[in-house]
């Protein structure tokens, strides 16, 4: 009988074991506030009391699973419902990047501001700032798709006064960086 050597055998018991471990889990994005796929509360939309045309006060979220390697975030909010000049480009509802690796999550309301004091850049249709849903009150429900992207790079990219312009330029850039991906939608129309 041939004895293999023990460095063979521990490189099938590495191999078999690898082979049966799990794989990571996905990267999650969670938004207390409302439920995925549910309806988006009115506070957080253009239609709350006292908010100014194109703005409202965003929500809180908070994310999980990060794959390793990871060197910041990028937020693409956006209405899957809306064509944009009669092309295939949506509405811009949040375009916020260069988010800190180190960050679980975003507080609810983000202030206003091109430039955010932990590093990151925001800009909307409406201006550097969130901008909430306001799908009509005599139309459909609009679907609003939160997209978390974990990239293993900081973005060379600062706001322009074009919030399409600059998604554009953000998006490029994200291109051969993204590490992993976490979607979460949420309805909305003015209430009657």
């Amino acid at each position: 009988m041939r004895l293999l050597p023990l460095s063979t055998i521990l490189a099938a018991l590495t191999f078999t074991l690898a082979a049966q471990a799990p794989p990571p889990a996905a990267m999650t994005l969670t938004i207390p506030g409302f439920p995925d796929g549910g309806q988006i509360p009115v506070k957080f939309s253009q239609a709350a009391p006292g908010v100014a045309p194109g703005e409202g006060t965003s929500p809180a979220m908070s994310w999980a699973n990060v794959p390793a390697g990871t060197q910041s975030f990028f937020l693409n909010m956006h209405d899957m419902d809306l064509a944009r000049n009669k092309t295939t480009e949506d509405q811009a509802h949040w375009v916020l990047w260069n988010i800190p690796a180190t960050a679980t999550g975003l507080p609810e309301g983000v202030p206003k501001g091109s430039s955010l004091a932990d590093g990151s850049y925001q800009i909307s249709a409406t201006g550097p700032m969130y901008r909430g849903p306001g799908a009509g009150a005599n139309g459909p429900f609009h679907h609003y798709v939160f997209e978390l992207y974990a990239l293993d790079t900081k973005l060379d990219v600062k706001p322009s006064t074009d919030a399409f312009e600059t998604r554009a330029h953000v998006m490029k850039a994200i291109q051969g960086h993204i590490l992993a991906k976490a979607v979460y939608g949420g309805l909305f129309r003015r209430p009657q």
